[in-house]
């Protein structure tokens, strides 16, 4: 009995503590009570050797009142030698088992590196939703390919006069290709002295510019990294959109690094102004994601996780996001890039005329644009196209007011910048112009834009 009650306190030392023994023991050892509370059902699950004695107790059952064993009987615990009997027969059949239980419990726990304390810890596994598990692919699959822009600028110390580089903006930008190419937007590198790029994991370079093209704000760098480091972007198509579908932001705001907005697409087809030219950008996407600064540059994905834009601009007065921002689509950023990659500059038309602002010309009560300038060096120029100008008296003098180009009516700059990004250098087109009071049309030749540094 002694064997068997310190037998009982190591199982029990193994369960949830604190745990008494069911059995006492009289101090001569002689009798042996068994209390009620443990045959008692409990919402806990006895150790294995209770169970085992309850099964054997259910197979040899004490008969009340007498001496003898039976086999049918509820009222088994009140017989002492029955229950001598059992454990008689139990323990010897159970000591192999509970040794051999206890040397595995004991081999697993020191054989293993799992701290004890949490060796019998489960930690049951997150779950999400379908489009939370969608959102959470989509950004890790593209986080590497989204960079960290740095615009350092020479500044000379007032006091030392040293001349040191400090950060005047910073942005966001993505992987085009392997060969190192960066695309992000020109107003996050204007005025920069020098520029550094961070990839995904935390490894800067410095970039160098390959090219830009200031009226659709588009630029691109390169960055001397091994392709093993550079994940370029997958690149989507931006006329087929629709108007409610899913899109996901990553970029750096406010120097965040690595930020993703979720929204929808919440217009098509906007028009913005270029912020370093004031020339129109056509066909911008509108979103709802929110964009912040420091999102410049980044891309704007669909929930295919492919690129279909370049976060732009916002509307807000306050510089945050009020729920309104641009994207210039893919389609037009594709073409712009490939030509930066290729030549390093953008060979749109121009027809070579300053304009006066839209405002000036509706106050005159006519619908057009009216030409400013027009130097003698340029396609307008050329072609005999009149500027404004002051006679001997200085009286002003009105120039042209071009009404229509290749047969499509002009009512304002923006109309002008559509038709003639729809041309090629070298072609010929017909201007129809209001001179003073009759109307005459005069053939341009269109000319490359002249390279800006």
């Amino acid at each position: 009995m002694a064997a068997y009650s310190s037998l009982l306190t190591s199982f029990h030392s193994l369960s949830s503590p604190p745990f008494s023994s069911p059995f006492s023991t009289s101090p001569n050892r002689k009798s042996i009570s068994f209390p009620s509370k443990f045959l008692s059902p409990t919402p806990h699950p006895n150790p294995p050797i209770l169970s085992f004695l309850q099964d054997h107790h259910r197979n040899y059952a004490f008969t009340p009142n007498s001496n003898s064993c039976g086999s049918s009987s509820s009222n088994t615990t009140t017989n002492p030698s029955c229950l001598r009997k059992l454990l008689s027969f139990s323990f010897p059949l159970a000591s192999p088992l509970v040794l051999c239980a206890s040397l595995a419990l004991t081999f697993s726990l020191l054989l293993s590196d799992v701290d004890p304390a949490t060796a019998f810890v489960v930690t049951t596994p997150r779950k999400l939703q379908t489009d939370e598990l969608a959102t959470v692919r989509i950004f890790r699959e593209n986080t590497p390919s989204v960079v960290y822009i740095t615009n350092l600028a020479v500044r000379q110390d007032a006091f030392t006069l040293d001349v040191l580089e400090v950060p005047q903006g910073s942005g966001s930008g993505f992987v085009w290709d392997r060969a190192g190419h960066i695309v992000t937007n020109y107003h996050v590198i204007r005025g920069a002295s020098d520029l550094r790029v961070t990839l995904a994991n935390e490894t800067t370079y410095d970039a160098k510019v390959v090219g830009f093209d200031q009226d659709k704000d588009v630029a691109v760098l390169r960055v001397d990294a091994s392709k093993e480091k550079l994940r370029p972007i997958p690149i989507g198509v931006s006329a087929d959109l629709l108007v409610g579908q899913k899109v996901y932001a990553i970029g750096n705001p406010f120097g965040l690094d690595h930020t993703l907005t979720t929204g929808v697409i919440s217009g098509l087809r906007r028009e913005i102004t270029s912020a370093a030219t004031g020339r129109p950008i056509q066909d911008v996407i509108q979103t709802d994601a929110a964009i912040n600064p420091g999102n410049s540059g980044g891309p704007l994905l669909d929930s295919s996780g492919n690129l279909i834009g370049i976060n732009t601009a916002i509307y807000s007065p306050s510089g945050a996001s009020s729920g309104v921002g641009f994207s210039i689509p893919v389609d037009t950023v594709g073409g712009i890039v490939d030509q930066l990659v290729r030549f390093g500059k953008v060979t749109r038309p121009i027809l070579g005329i300053k304009f006066a602002p839209d405002q000036s010309v509706e106050q005159l009560g006519v619908s057009g644009v009216l030409v400013l300038d027009a130097p003698a060096n340029g396609p307008a120029g050329k072609a005999g196209l009149q500027p404004t100008k002051r006679d001997s008296y200085g009286r002003l003098i009105l120039g042209d007011i071009i009404t229509s180009v290749n047969g499509k009516k002009v009512t304002n700059g923006s109309d002008l910048y559509r038709i003639l990004d729809q041309c090629e250098v070298g072609d010929t087109v017909t201007i129809e112009v209001l001179r003073g009071d009759r109307k005459e049309k005069i053939p341009v030749i269109l000319e490359p834009k002249p390279d800006v540094s």
